[in-house]
């Protein structure tokens, strides 16, 4: 029996040894056919943007996610330099073209096509520049003769840059915080509590150091099959470190909640207007009546708080105005809702001269102006224009007329006893915006957006996983009244509770919603007190990486002159 376990041993390390031999030599049909011609290499990295895409809404596959890096640095494998940039500048193209679609929804389709290309193009840089640094690095494997550590080092590294750019993507140009890698496990409710220290960074270096571990722990087994703690030892640390994280997050969920100190009533009204008809003006008495209407009908129980999604509201006029203090009068409540707010300019030459803020008001039960917050984060080429004095030809490029003013800090609404900070539009996908506007005594953020731009599609379960991330970030709950959909309430846990239907089941739909909110006391988390400490670690390591990479080429290239 002992001699024909070692003879089924050696028969099974020949069999790893051949594959070995060909993976390595380039001789193994199937890999010689996707690593020889560059044209397989293009595909795979194609596949490997469109399995991205599925790790987010309306799919939710999220574990493909974990494998998608990896599929990027084997499309590269054996190249350097712009050859890896190309393969991953295609990866990430393929990626944002598919998650992205719902751009080409927009009521204005030749801006929407030429806006979803623009977009798309510019955020496959990142993709692209993270592939360049990576199948570049030194220790990358290739192969038996690296040293555990130096796989370590890459495939930790791999993960920082990663989040480095996710950083930068969050914050040039205005940001654009959509769809970071981490933010694909949003149901994945004990692996993500980790986002209340690390934010929704230390989510995306978790899936991507791993991911570059299975795919250094599968270079091992063809390079040494016959050792079997090789590749294992390649995913032993990425998996402690999500077992440990798995069961914080289970502590964390288990643990017994702060007693509600009060409940807050909150009426939350879905207009559901298609953008088409906000465009309109014809249509703005009638789409204001049916909100008004709405919000009668569904204040016919007490509630404390009303509030109205950004752009119900088409403009603020004494007749609008009279109606909206007639009606919290009425019934004695709170609102929330959104209009434009105007005021001169200092030192304006007339009274044209003017900014525009795309603003939230809270008003009190007796009709009383109680607060404003100005939009800090703008839409670029939807809310402004970049450069618009400098290049006025711009202007052409959108449908955008004119540019919104922006914001410079949080503010806190007071209602009553109950603090509550505003976000408008997609601010709830911003990590330090949300940060700053949750104060040590702030009780729940709220978000007021429209996301009708997009018609009923997987935009709106895409920014509803975004705004997850902030309720665990700061460990407070927030409130989403939104024009179709996703109008919601989500815990401090990440946890989504109730979620607007209409009477069809539809999150798109016309309606209104009374939610019960607890307020209760919390403590500040360790992200809300220290932000983005590990997002800035990545950046500073992805300095010294991509300085390093320059210099190392600067003297090749110095070399090869004096060598000629």
């Amino acid at each position: 029996m002992a001699a024909q376990r070692i003879r089924k041993q050696k028969i099974k390390a020949s069999i790893f040894q051949t594959l070995a031999f060909h993976f390595n030599s380039g001789n193994l049909a199937a890999l010689k056919i996707i690593s020889s011609p560059n044209r397989f290499r293009y595909l795979l990295a194609l596949a490997a943007g469109i399995l991205l895409a599925l790790a987010f809404p309306k799919f939710n596959v999220a574990g493909l996610a974990w494998i998608v890096p990896a599929l990027l640095v084997f499309a590269a494998r054996t190249k350097s330099g712009s050859e890896a940039f190309r393969i991953g500048y295609i990866g990430g193209l393929s990626f944002w073209l598919a998650t992205l679609y719902w751009l080409l929804l927009m009521p204005a389709p030749g801006f929407s096509i030429l806006g979803w290309i623009a977009l798309c193009a510019f955020l496959a840089l990142f993709q692209g520049i993270w592939l360049w640094l990576v199948s570049n690095f030194k220790s990358q494997i290739s192969n038996s003769e690296n040293s555990w550590s130096a796989r370590l080092i890459w495939s930790l590294s791999g993960a920082a840059i990663w989040v480095a750019l996710e950083m930068i993507r969050a914050r040039i140009f205005g940001g654009f915080p959509w769809s970071f890698i981490g933010g694909s496990q949003f149901q994945m409710l004990p692996f993500i509590q980790i986002a209340s220290v690390t934010g929704v960074y230390g989510i995306s270096f978790l899936v991507v150091w791993t991911s570059l571990s299975f795919f250094s722990a599968t270079q091992m087994i063809f390079q040494k099959p016959a050792n079997r703690f090789a590749w294992q030892s390649e995913i032993i640390l990425p998996f402690l470190a999500i077992a440990a994280i798995f069961a914080f997050g289970e502590i964390k969920l288990q643990s017994p909640q702060n007693s509600p100190s009060s409940t807050l009533r909150v009426t939350l009204i879905q207009p559901g207007v298609p953008q088409t008809l906000i465009w309109d003006e014809k249509e703005n008495a009638n789409r204001f009546q049916q909100l008004l209407a709405l919000s009668e009908n569904a204040l016919t129980k007490k509630t404390d708080l009303l509030i109205w999604p950004e752009s119900a509201v088409p403009e603020l006029s004494d007749v609008n105005y009279a109606a909206i203090t007639n009606l919290i009068r009425r019934h004695n409540v709170w609102l929330i809702f959104n209009a434009d707010d105007v005021l001169p300019r200092a030192n304006a030459k007339d009274i044209n001269d003017n900014d525009v803020f795309n603003a939230a008001f809270l008003f009190g039960p007796s009709g009383n102006f109680a607060g404003i917050y100005h939009k800090q984060a703008l839409v670029i080429f939807g809310e402004y224009i970049p450069l618009e004095h400098s290049l006025p030809f711009i202007k052409y490029l959108t449908p955008v007329t004119g540019s919104f003013a922006a914001g410079n800090e949080p503010v806190q609404f007071q209602i009553g006893d109950v603090n509550a900070s505003p976000l408008i539009c997609f601010e709830d996908t911003f990590p330090p915006l949300a940060r700053k506007a949750a104060k040590d005594d702030t009780d729940f953020l709220v978000n007021l957006t429209n996301d009708g731009w997009f018609g009923n599609s997987a935009e709106q379960w895409q920014h509803e996983a975004n705004a997850i991330f902030r309720a665990i970030e700061n460990g407070i709950p927030l409130v989403r009244c939104c024009n179709n959909g996703i109008t919601c309430w989500i815990d401090g846990n990440g946890r989504v509770r109730d979620i607007f239907r209409d009477k069809n089941g539809s999150v798109y739909g016309a309606g209104a919603m009374t939610i019960n909110l607890p307020i209760s006391a919390h403590a500040q988390t360790f992200y809300n007190r220290h932000g983005d400490w590990l997002g800035w670690i990545c950046v500073a390591v992805t300095i010294l990486i991509a300085l390093k990479r320059i210099l190392s080429r600067w003297k090749n290239q110095v070399g090869v002159s004096k060598a000629g």
